[in-house]
């Protein structure tokens, strides 16, 4: 009993100790503590402040960049207009210089094949006789009109009958030597030869015509049929071959036409020319995505 209350005693006296220990760090808490959120805030915000302007700078660096590089969209397609231009120009300058070739005054044929590699589209003057029991079809094939090929250039097909060509031996008298001539176009129900009975002259010839080269095939063009009379591209070596004659091929003129028989004047020399609608087009892209990064990148305007 009388150690209790000499406890009770002793901690009557160490509790206003502790009291007044309390109310210091109490005190030192409230004091100390402000100061270091304080610091914290300012560590925050100065830290916020530095990441804004970090992302500012990026963002910047970024809107620069995509400014140059959609600039070049314009003058990407500003040059492919003016290649286009240019490439016109050399179009037709190909297609007046065929014009001349084909409606020049036409020249003797000369037999050197050497020589003859040089005058492709050139007219030729030439007297013979034709040897129709040889006759090669080239198909198909549709008349040539200059005139409609020019309103259908550029569509995936075209209107109009298609037949084949008439490719006939023709022996030369004066110079001694078998060539072949594209005598002209005949329809399809035409391309038998007794059903052109009328236009197949035996008798001696002037023959004046369009000088032509051998051709290589093209993609998706089928290989010639030599067996059964079949040609889908001017293949000279095989068909001088299949015929006996030398490889010199004509194609004669519609001045050159027997009546009756195939139609001259199938030599095309309307090359395909589309540049006008090419720069149009270009051009026409430029001028929109000029306008576009003007006012998305000069006058500031949402687009």
């Amino acid at each position: 009993m009388a150690s209790l209350r000499s406890l009770v005693a002793y901690i009557s006296k160490l509790h206003p100790r502790l009291k007044k220990q309390n109310n210091v760090v109490f005190v030192k808490r409230t004091f100390f503590l402000p100061r270091l959120f304080k610091r914290a805030e300012d560590r925050f915000t100065s830290s916020g402040r530095l990441c804004s302007s970090t992302a500012a700078n990026a963002e910047k660096g970024e809107d620069a960049f995509l400014k140059w590089f959609l600039l070049l969209i314009p003058a990407t397609t500003f040059g492919l207009g003016t290649w286009q231009v240019k490439r016109r120009q050399w179009k037709l300058g190909l297609i007046d210089d065929l014009t001349r070739l084909t409606t020049a005054a036409p020249i003797p044929l000369p037999v050197d094949l050497y020589e003859l590699n040089k005058l492709e589209y050139r007219r030729v003057k030439v007297r013979g006789r034709y040897d129709h029991s040889r006759e090669l079809y080239i198909m198909p094939r549709s008349p040539v009109d200059p005139e409609r090929e020019a309103r259908e250039a550029g569509q995936l097909s075209s209107s109009g009958e298609t037949g084949a060509n008439v490719v006939t031996p023709f022996h030369c008298t004066e110079l001694g030597v078998t060539i072949l001539v594209n005598r002209g176009y005949v329809p399809r129900q035409k391309i038998r030869p007794e059903t052109r009975m009328k236009g197949q002259m035996d008798d001696e010839v002037e023959m004046v015509g369009v000088v032509r080269l051998t051709e290589t095939r093209k993609p998706f063009v089928p290989n010639n049929d030599v067996e059964r009379n079949r040609w889908y591209y001017r293949d000279l070596e095989a068909m001088a071959k299949a015929t006996g004659a030398a490889p010199i091929f004509i194609d004669a003129d519609f001045g050159s036409t027997i009546p009756g028989g195939p139609v001259g004047g199938q030599t095309r020399v309307t090359l395909r020319n589309e540049h006008m609608q090419y720069i149009i087009t270009w051009y026409g892209l430029c001028a929109a995505t000029s306008y576009m990064w003007y006012a998305k990148f000069i006058r500031k305007i949402k687009v």
